[in-house]
C-alpha cells in the first residue's frame, strides 16, 4: 500500500473508521476515499456497486457497522443483524469484483463464545454459545469472517477479518441508552460532577472483566496490518478462520474502570452497582500474540486514554449536561 494508493475507509466517521482516517492522513496517503451515510448507504446493493465501480479502491478498511452497548443490542436485535449482514455482503463482494488487493474487516471481539476460555485464542472462534444480550451482532460480524474466508478460498482474494477489543476514543458515543461501558461511565461521572450528585450507579455488579483499546492504537494496528508483505499477509489468512485479534493483552473489572474514570473526570462521590442489570459476558480478554509477533505494541495506558478522550469530549461536546 503506497501513499498514492486509493484506499477507501467505510465508516469513516465512527470510532473506528475516523482513527484509521486520521492515522492514514498522518502517514502520508493521500486518496483516501470517504463517504458519509447520506451520500453512499452500504445497506443499498446497486448504491454501493455504482460506487465501487466508479471509484475502485485498491485497499479497503471496513470500519462500517450499526454498533451500540447492551441496551442497544437488547433492543434492536432485528437492526443489528440485518444492517451489518446487509453492509458486510455489499462491500465484501464489490471489493472482490474490483479486485481490490487487500481488505481489512472489523468485527468484535463478541464474536467469541460467552464462557471462552482465557485469554481468547482466534481459534476459540465458534467453539461455543454465544452471549445472548449480543447474539445477532455477533453472528453478523461471524458471518462477514466466513465471507472474507470463502471468498479467500474460492477467489484468491486477501481478505484479513480483524477482531478489536472494546475500543474508545474521539469519536465515542455518549448517548447512555446506546454507548459501550466505557463512554457511558465518563458521561455519567461528568454529569455526576456537574451537578454535585454524592453518587453514581453503574450496571451488574462490577465484577466482570474487560479489555479497552484506544482508538487510535487500533488504527496504528490495523494499518501495520495492511503494510505486512504478500508472504506474511497471506501466513494470516492462511487456514480457518483469517482473523487476527487486536487488543493491549491486559484487562481490568468494571469497578477498577469506573474508578478510573471517576479519578480522571474528579468526581469524588460514592459508586453503586445496580445487581439488577445485566454483567454481559464475565470475561472478554483477547490473546494478542499474533499482533505483537509482527511488531507493534499499543503506545496508549488506559488512565491516558480515559484521559485524552475525556478533554477531546469536553471540547467538541460541551456541556454533556445542562
Amino acid at each position: 500500500m503506497r501513499p498514492e494508493s486509493r484506499v477507501y475507509v467505510a465508516g469513516h466517521r465512527g470510532l473506528a473508521g475516523s482513527a484509521i482516517v486520521r492515522r492514514l492522513e498522518a502517514a502520508g496517503y493521500r486518496k483516501v476515499i470517504k463517504r458519509t451515510h447520506a451520500e453512499l448507504d452500504l445497506t443499498d446493493q446497486q448504491a454501493t456497486h455504482a460506487f465501487f465501480e466508479r471509484e475502485k479502491p485498491e485497499y479497503v478498511f471496513l470500519a462500517a457497522a450499526k454498533v451500540g452497548g447492551i441496551v442497544a443490542n437488547d433492543t434492536y436485535p432485528a437492526e443489528f443483524i440485518q444492517q451489518n449482514i446487509a453492509i458486510q455482503t455489499n462491500v465484501i463482494h464489490e471489493a472482490w469484483r474490483v479486485k481490490a488487493k487487500r481488505l481489512l474487516f472489523l468485527g468484535s471481539s463478541c464474536v467469541y463464545p460467552r464462557e471462552c476460555p482465557q485469554p481468547i485464542k482466534e481459534e476459540y472462534l465458534l467453539t461455543g454459545p454465544l452471549e445472548s444480550t449480543n447474539r445477532p451482532y455477533a453472528i453478523a460480524k461471524i458471518a462477514g469472517i466466513e465471507m472474507c474466508s470463502a471468498y479467500n478460498r474460492q477467489y484468491g482474494t486477501r481478505f484479513l477479518a480483524a477482531m478489536p477489543t472494546n475500543l474508545y476514543g474521539p469519536g465515542d458515543n455518549y448517548d447512555l441508552e446506546t454507548s459501550h461501558v466505557l463512554p457511558a461511565l465518563i458521561r455519567k461521572m461528568h454529569e455526576a460532577k456537574q451537578r454535585g450528585d454524592a453518587e453514581v450507579t453503574a450496571w451488574g455488579t462490577g465484577t466482570p472483566r474487560r479489555e479497552f483499546l484506544y482508538s487510535d492504537d487500533m488504527a496504528d494496528a490495523c494499518l501495520k496490518l495492511m503494510l505486512v508483505g504478500d508472504a506474511e499477509f497471506d501466513t494470516l489468512i492462511c487456514g480457518y478462520p483469517p482473523l487476527i485479534n487486536v487488543g493491549c493483552g491486559v484487562d481490568a473489572t468494571i469497578r477498577e474502570l469506573a474508578e478510573t474514570v471517576a479519578k480522571v473526570v474528579g468526581f469524588d462521590g460514592s459508586l453503586r452497582f445496580d445487581t439488577s442489570k445485566p454483567d454481559g459476558t464475565p470475561r472478554k480478554l483477547l490473546d494478542v500474540s499474533r499482533l505483537f509477533a509482527l511488531g507493534w505494541r499499543p503506545r496508549v495506558s488506559l488512565q491516558e486514554g480515559i484521559r485524552l478522550a475525556y478533554d477531546t469530549c469536553a471540547k467538541n461536546r460541551p456541556p454533556l449536561a445542562p
